[in-house]
């Protein structure tokens, strides 16, 4: 896959949005956004990092996953100038999305990270190991969501933290990468 390519097709986040959301899926993006407030130790985390690192997130401003964690990225993304934030819709690049597909699935959010020269880094997607364990008790049993509620703010704490993890990881990787390590003299 041509990653680069990829990138710079991709949106930041409001420009996103503005393309792919509609007036009423935006009102909930919003909302959401605005329940996010990072920590003051994930923001030092964050603003500690100093490889840059392209990170590409497929998405769909019609998806309930994305709605929940996208906007956690937007203020992970904020925090550190390392992070260069991008989004791309999955139905408007289905390449993408093929070269993305999660157990033969195009899921959605899926997060590449990549490294400066866009070689890829690590992906996650599309839900982290908390989201999967409420749905298990809560699908796995008689019951069935509708999707339509918006999490918990613990449960909203929780996700961030498990993704904050993730970024954190890859930045880790770009650091004690021996190519980089040696192009940066570090």
């Amino acid at each position: 896959m041509d990653w680069p390519s990829a990138f710079d097709a991709a949106l930041p986040y409001a420009a996103f949005l503005d393309r792919h959301a509609t007036a009423t899926q935006r009102p909930r993006w919003d909302a959401m956004h605005a329940r996010i407030a990072l920590e003051p130790g994930q923001v030092a985390l964050l603003g500690g990092f100093a490889r840059r690192m392209p990170v590409l997130v497929l998405a769909g401003a019609w998806c309930g996953d994305c709605v929940n964690q996208c906007s956690i990225f937007d203020h992970f993304a904020r925090a550190s100038a390392a992070i260069d934030l991008r989004f791309l819709d999955r139905d408007a690049r289905p390449e993408v999305a093929d070269a993305l597909a999660i157990n033969g699935g195009h899921r959605v959010p899926t997060v590449l990270f990549l490294s400066e020269d866009f070689q890829e880094v690590a992906r996650y997607g599309e839900r982290t190991l908390s989201t999967y364990r409420r749905l298990a008790a809560e699908q796995l049993g008689p019951a069935c969501p509708t999707g339509l509620v918006a999490p918990t703010d613990d449960a909203t704490r929780l996700v961030t933290s498990e993704w904050l993890g993730e970024f954190e990881r890859a930045q880790l990787i770009l650091r004690l990468s021996p190519k980089l390590r040696a192009r940066h003299n570090d």
